[in-house]
């Protein structure tokens, strides 16, 4: 091999897989554990067995669903935030699922549930990603400019706390001296008679 041949870095999608498959999976495994802290077989079968079955059927079923929709994504070359690889993902996991735990009705059952429900929170989760990096952006600054103009932090413009400039202060400050100058005058009015 010639000295000069670089190793190839992984692409974005091979390192994205840690964050399309492995966090969802384990955000959904916590979510599982939590409920089976609140589950009403916690008394029967007890509390670390409950949840635990709870966090491991739930990791499974997020990692099979979102490891079918990456392979899905990947064989139609689409994008990541393509809502019809969730269907196509959360109905084929379904199938997968149902059919291992109630034969061929199941498969069924469980495809139509799974393509709704995955394709149901993809779509709520890319509104909140879109609502929050607004919403980042509006309180860092968003742009290079703006960020010169109100440093680190800008404070949305509905927000009752306001960073004046220069000019906002010293308007501020003449209109609070004028209302003191009035208040005083109307007490001592009061005062005299």
């Amino acid at each position: 091999m010639n000295a000069e041949t670089k190793t190839p870095k992984p692409s974005k999608s091979e390192t994205s897989l840690k964050d399309q498959i492995f966090i969802p999976a384990l955000i959904a495994g916590v979510i599982g554990g939590s409920a089976g802290l609140v589950s009403k077989h916690r008394k029967t079968h007890g509390l670390a067995n409950i949840s635990a079955a709870y966090a491991a059927n739930s990791a499974i079923v997020a990692g099979c669903y979102y490891g079918v929709r990456e392979f899905v994504r990947s064989s139609r070359g689409s994008e990541p935030n393509d809502l019809i690889d969730s269907a196509i993902g959360g109905f084929s996991t379904g199938a997968i699922l149902g059919r291992l735990q109630g034969g061929q009705i199941g498969a069924v059952k469980y495809s139509v549930i799974f393509a709704i429900a995955g394709t149901v929170v993809d779509y709520a989760t890319l509104q909140v990603k879109h609502r929050w990096q607004g919403d980042q952006e509006s309180i860092s600054g968003g742009s290079e400019s703006s960020k010169d103009k109100s440093g680190w932090l800008r404070l949305p413009e509905w927000s009752p706390i306001q960073v004046l400039d220069e000019e906002a202060l010293a308007a501020k400050r003449a209109r609070e001296e004028q209302l003191y100058a009035q208040s005083t005058l109307a007490n001592l009015n009061k005062k005299e008679p």
